[in-house]
């Protein structure tokens, strides 16, 4: 038999006897990428910002740490953020904040982010620490990187946008139109495409209505990730508009950027065929000396049966093409004695047959019903898209394509698990500095889980 208990009533203990460190698990997330946080040249770097009088301000390496807690773990709101670092025992342990620190309120994040952060462009900094440790953990090769772009929907609400043609409100303000203002001639923005969009949204102007998926048409920013293939690093990132000709000369500004900051120049590039347009492709063969695991952009096949420009050879050395009859097309069917440029605007050449020639050729209706004679467009950069076709046949290519998958991967880990599927900042310089974050916890959470924490310690 046994006595009924009393519940003892909680008495203040006069002094406490209690270590943060012990009560964070070994294997918790915080811990293991708490290994690869350097966050110690952030004082240094922000320096020229700070006056060398006044109010102390809160520590900047506090508030990046609790971001990176926020990116980590899919929290999204900073006003929550800082509620669950100040219940969180792991929490406050990465901030290293202990029992009593005090917990900065989320009207701070806003303030440094729109003063000193961009200012300093801070968030890149920590961003390329991430990556040269990655660089140092052995988990970048160097030799295969893959390229490609995802919508991350902007903080817009599309039933208030206005028609494109129309262009703001008059009473339109605010700092993302500023920023928009600022990039009018920025080729990943404003300058980027001279087709007018169909709408507008007066709070975020620099965000893109698009209807590349096939839910309903939304305003959205792109995402750009360079990463290498190995162990899918991210080795750089960048906002642009949702259109593809500034997701491809992101990846020119990502290229050279990753060369000069780390000194890594890949062998081979791995994308999509939205990458595999004629000038793209020479850039990366003729100026980059990189392979491209890219599909050719090609319109040249043909649907109703007849012969397709691959079935035309070209002679290099006599610069025509030979037709299936045997009969040559040529740039020029005349002799000039002023010398006329045969590249037009697009950066095409046309080599024509001879109407005589297609006039009583056996091949006529299966080559050129329609018209006298044919005609072939040959772009200057045919020799890159030469050797992109012919990349495509190797061993290599294929497994560079199958490894390009990898970029997807994150894109899917970015919005699933990180919950980054809606901007909650806004204006280009809001999607930067959202989408370098968020690369930032992806590389971290890639060393917490690949680096074992023995081998890390022993590396430190």
């Amino acid at each position: 038999m046994r006595m009924m208990g009393e519940r003892i009533v909680m008495q203040e203990a006069l002094f406490y006897e209690f270590r943060l460190e012990q009560h964070v698990p070994e294997r918790h997330m915080m811990r293991l990428i708490d290994r690869f946080a350097d966050l110690t040249a952030v004082r240094n770097h922000l320096k020229p910002f700070y006056s060398d009088t006044g109010r102390p301000s809160i520590d900047p390496e506090l508030l990046i740490r609790m971001l990176i807690i926020g990116y980590c773990m899919g929290i999204r709101s900073e006003r929550r953020l800082c509620e669950e670092v100040h219940l969180n025992l792991a929490y406050r342990w990465f901030c290293r904040l202990g029992l009593d620190g005090a917990v900065p309120d989320h009207s701070t994040f806003s303030k440094n982010r729109h003063g000193r952060f961009r200012e300093s462009d801070l968030l890149r900094q920590v961003f390329e620490t991430t990556v040269r440790r990655c660089i140092a953990e052995n988990l970048v090769g160097g030799e295969s990187f893959g390229v490609d772009a995802s919508l991350i929907r902007a903080d817009v609400n599309r039933q208030r946008a206005v028609p494109g043609d129309e262009g703001l409100p008059p009473d339109a303000a605010g700092r993302a139109v500023q920023e928009y203002l600022e990039t009018l001639d920025d080729a990943a923005f404003g300058g980027s495409t001279p087709v007018v969009p169909k709408k507008l949204a007066p709070t975020d102007p620099a965000a893109r209505f698009t209807a590349a998926t096939p839910e309903r048409a939304f305003f959205a920013y792109s995402t750009n990730y360079l990463i290498d293939l190995d162990h899918a690093v991210i080795m750089d990132v960048e906002a642009t508009t949702a259109v593809r000709q500034a997701e491809v000369t992101a990846q020119r500004h990502m290229v050279d950027r990753v060369q000069e900051r780390f000194g890594v120049w890949p062998a081979r590039l791995a994308a999509d065929t939205a990458y595999g347009d004629a000038p793209n492709l020479a850039w990366l063969v003729d100026e980059r000396g990189i392979e491209p695991h890219i599909p050719v952009f090609d319109k040249s096949a043909r649907s109703d049966g007849t012969f397709a420009r691959s079935d035309f050879r070209f002679d290099h050395e006599h610069d025509r093409y030979i037709c299936p009859a045997n009969k040559e097309l040529r740039s020029s069917q005349r002799n000039s004695a002023v010398s006329r440029s045969q590249v037009d605007q697009d950066g095409f050449i046309r080599y024509r047959a001879s109407k005589h020639d297609c006039d009583g050729c056996a091949f006529r209706q299966r080559c050129t019903p329609n018209t006298p004679a044919r005609k072939i467009m040959r772009s200057i950069h045919e020799g890159a898209r030469d050797m992109a076709r012919d990349l495509a046949l190797t061993d290599a290519y294929v497994t560079a394509r199958r490894q390009r998958k990898k970029v997807e991967m994150l894109f899917a880990h970015l919005k699933r698990i990180l919950k980054l599927d809606r901007l909650r900042l806004r204006g280009p310089k809001g999607a930067h500095d959202e989408f370098l974050l968020a690369a930032t916890a992806q590389n971290l959470r890639k060393m917490a889980k690949l680096v074992p924490p023995r081998v890390a310690m022993a590396a430190e």
